[in-house]
């Protein structure tokens, strides 16, 4: 008897991280459903140094973690590393370790919390904090820490293809002090004109991406020139 209280104290601790292991597994059987997808939509960036205005934009993805972003006539402008982190490349990364993390309600859903830490000391990320809808089986809220571009917050809406776990919405916010221009960022600009140089104050803000999807082609397949 006495060689069996060890077990019985320990087994309450490490059923939360089972059942942490369990519910990515099942959310990763999920989106892996979705190889590749092409979707329409509109991007707004709300930074607040910058004058950008509203724009269609198409989006492509590819598993594992192929992403692009083109806006219509131009290059989009986004923060490195933040939108581009979606969360189908997300689910995709190799060996992690999940830990519950407890419960949050966010819109009147409770939602369970789970952090995910990659076992690849070369991943760019570092550690990522979902918060799932266990019942829908949706990530609502997912906050990412990467090694070099900052900490990056994505809320997603999902609507017609919350099967596939595609949202209609994600709204990304990060620190501006972490926002690196592209060098080609004036061909974001319809009159030419540089943005002026940020303030510190400016600097230390939050900034903003949104992007709503309008349309999904799920699975036909993109080839690897488009993603050049």
């Amino acid at each position: 008897m006495t060689r069996m209280l060890p077990l019985l104290f320990l087994s309450p601790l490490l059923s939360p991280a089972q059942d942490a292991a369990t519910l990515v597994k099942r959310l990763r059987a999920k989106m892996d459903v979705v190889n590749d997808y092409r979707a329409t939509g509109t991007l707004k960036t709300d930074v607040s140094f910058l004058r950008i205005p509203v724009s269609r934009v198409n989006v492509l993805y590819r598993k594992p973690d192929r992403f692009r972003i083109r806006k219509d006539g131009g290059i989009s402008l986004l923060p490195k590393g933040g939108v581009s982190i979606n969360l189908n490349a997300m689910m995709a990364l190799g060996d992690v370790t999940a830990v519950d993390a407890g419960v949050s309600v966010l819109g009147g859903k409770t939602l369970r919390i789970v952090k995910m830490l990659p076992s690849s000391e070369t991943s760019d990320i570092i550690l990522s904090t979902l918060f799932i809808d266990e019942k829908e089986l949706l990530v609502r809220k997912a906050v990412t820490t990467t090694r070099g571009n900052g900490t990056y917050e994505m809320q997603m809406d999902y609507g017609r293809q919350a099967g596939y776990g595609l949202p209609d919405k994600v709204v990304v916010s990060f620190d501006t002090r972490d926002y690196k221009l592209p060098k080609a960022i004036t061909f974001e600009y319809e009159t030419g004109e540089k943005p002026a140089n940020p303030t510190k104050e400016a600097k230390d803000r939050k900034g903003r991406v949104e992007i709503v999807y309008q349309s999904y082609v799920i699975n036909k397949g993109i080839p690897d020139a488009e993603f050049k």
